[in-house]
């Protein structure tokens, strides 16, 4: 039975280009016996939360429409290990496979492909831990200067609301989804408040260090 696969391209600029990653995947495609149903393309940063072409992949991976998905290379698709490790226990509840062009193929139907996310999984929540420490820090030292959790200037009502639930959770080792699922907030939500509470963190370090040379 031949495998329907959707190509996924994607370029950190608009001065790049993904003619090379859609011709080499064609190619590859074609070599493989792959059915394409179509080719996304996608200009966006690796960090960048909004990929709007990612996000109709997965909807048709969801909605049964493929058997895999074809990508050059991993970086290309997952934003960090925490974010492909997620997409990866997605695409495999809907039995979908992420095949890169380099041969790493990533279907947990197969040992070999259990094996990998077992050891992303590890590297996953290594990752966590990080965040989760850096938080932790970032939190006890807001407290220590006498910094109130609240609305900032210009912080949207909804944020105020959850944001000790978020910075708790994320202190608790939660993934940026799995924190958006439970409080039925947007990962873009999610992130600006763990984003804004690190910036008012910077910025009253940065006062307190002012405040020191001038007594000075």
């Amino acid at each position: 039975m031949v495998q329907k696969v959707a190509i996924y391209c994607r370029v950190s600029t608009t001065d790049q280009s993904c003619e090379r990653q859609e011709r080499d995947l064609l190619e590859y495609a074609e070599k493989s016996g792959f059915e394409v149903v179509g080719v996304w393309f996608e200009t966006a940063s690796g960090i960048k939360h909004n990929r709007t072409e990612r996000k109709k992949v997965m909807a048709l991976a969801q909605s049964h429409s493929i058997d895999a998905i074809l990508v050059t290379e991993m970086t290309r698709w997952g934003r960090s290990t925490i974010d492909l490790i997620e997409t990866l226990q997605e695409l495999h509840s809907w039995h979908v496979s992420l095949i890169a062009q380099t041969g790493l193929q990533f279907d947990l139907n197969t040992p070999q492909g259990r094996l990998i996310a077992h050891l992303m999984a590890s590297l996953a929540e290594f990752e966590r831990d990080l965040v989760r420490e850096r938080v932790r820090s970032g939190v006890a030292a807001a407290k220590a200067r006498g910094h109130k959790f609240g609305r900032q200037p210009g912080q949207r009502v909804k944020a105020d609301k959850f944001e000790p639930k978020v910075l708790q959770m994320v202190e608790s080792g939660y993934s940026y989804r799995k924190i958006a699922e439970k409080l039925n907030l947007s990962k873009t939500t999610v992130n600006d408040i763990v984003k804004r509470h690190r910036e008012s963190s910077k910025k009253s370090d940065s006062t307190v260090s002012e405040s020191e040379t001038f007594a000075q």
